[in-house]
């Protein structure tokens, strides 16, 4: 049997999909802004104990403002969830099998379900305005917990589809730097669902000032949000220590853009205290959390797959490609 070298033909992300992929991922942070927005106002109850159903219709008639404002949210979150069905389809056809964003694409996926029953069960056992139950705690976290996970891996579909493979092995990668990776992404995620509970704490105890809000915090009869919100800045520190580690054992461009972005969320971290947390400003540091953290997923993501971001097959195609004839001999044989 004759054998005859011919190049391997892989997929690669278009443009188009890479900025699709982008797309969808941003307007999954508006979703997430404004979902600020509707805890922010006590606008969660808009809808009544209805869902998917908006006070009992599919189009609300004569709303109110918490009713508009609710209706938006669960309105952006279903233009999302076909977004990333989309986002899905168009990764497995414009990829090749074996490729990252495949799997990531999936998680997004099976996140967003996630993310809609928490969403749900928030609505349906009353989870919103002013209720200050235990199960309402938990079940915020769980629910914040979540869409980082969802933001993350929307945020790893994107970053697999847009970077070119490098010629980069598992031993360029610093000693250690994996485990600190995922310290850093545990610790950030703590750090999110903590958040999540002292913004809630702002809401729904507004203080009249910087000393009564401090001594609300380790008053003993203070409701249990107001005592958790200490946990906040505590776990921040832990995790601003993971992530100066992780930074210096890969030192990238993305790991300066990490280390600006962390700087730029303790200036409004301090400033959200010291307004007295508007909502306003909740948004706007939600904002800046959420940018840092795809950013510091995208990090992490260099230092637990440090060999390439597309699949071996892609990785072999992108080295003929750049290696010329010696490359080009090393093309997988077919048999004709």
């Amino acid at each position: 049997m004759t054998t005859i070298s011919i190049p391997v033909q892989s997929k690669t992300p278009t443009r188009a999909l890479v900025a699709f992929a982008w797309f969808a991922l941003s307007f999954m942070v508006l979703v997430v802004l404004w979902g600020a927005v509707v805890r922010a106002t006590s606008s969660g109850a808009g809808c009544g104990a209805n869902w998917p159903l908006c006070n009992g219709d599919f189009f609300p008639h004569h709303p109110r403002l918490a009713t508009v404002i609710e209706f938006t949210h669960r309105s952006m979150s279903g233009i999302c969830t076909f977004l990333v069905v989309a986002l899905l389809v168009w990764t497995f056809y414009g990829t090749e099998r074996g490729h990252r964003a495949r799997k990531a694409a999936v998680w997004s996926a099976a996140l967003l379900v996630m993310e809609a029953f928490l969403g749900a069960m928030l609505v349906l056992r009353h989870y919103v305005e002013n209720n200050i139950s235990t199960g309402r705690i938990v079940m915020q976290s769980i629910h914040f917990t979540n869409t980082m996970l969802l933001l993350a891996a929307l945020g790893l579909t994107a970053w697999f589809l847009g970077r070119a493979p490098e010629r980069r092995t598992r031993e360029q990668a610093a000693e250690g730097a994996k485990s600190i990776a995922v310290l850093a992404i545990i610790a950030t995620i703590v750090v999110g669902a903590t958040g999540s509970l002292a913004a809630l704490a702002d809401t729904l105890f507004p203080s009249p000032s910087l000393q009564a809000a401090l001594a609300a915090d380790f008053a003993a009869s203070s409701p249990l949000l107001v005592r958790m919100r200490w946990v906040h800045p505590a776990a921040s520190l832990i995790g601003l220590v993971c992530v100066l580690l992780l930074a210096r054992k890969v030192k990238t461009r993305l790991s300066r853009f990490v280390l600006m972005m962390v700087l730029a969320q303790i200036v409004l971290g301090v400033g959200d205290v010291l307004l007295l947390a508007p909502t306003w400003m909740q948004v706007v540091h939600l904002l800046g959390a959420d940018i840092y953290w795809i950013a510091l997923v995208g990090f992490a993501g260099e230092a637990l797959w440090p060999e390439n971001f597309g699949s071996r097959e892609t990785l072999s195609h992108f080295l003929a490609q750049n290696e010329g004839p010696a490359a080009s001999s090393k093309s997988r044989c077919r048999p004709v």
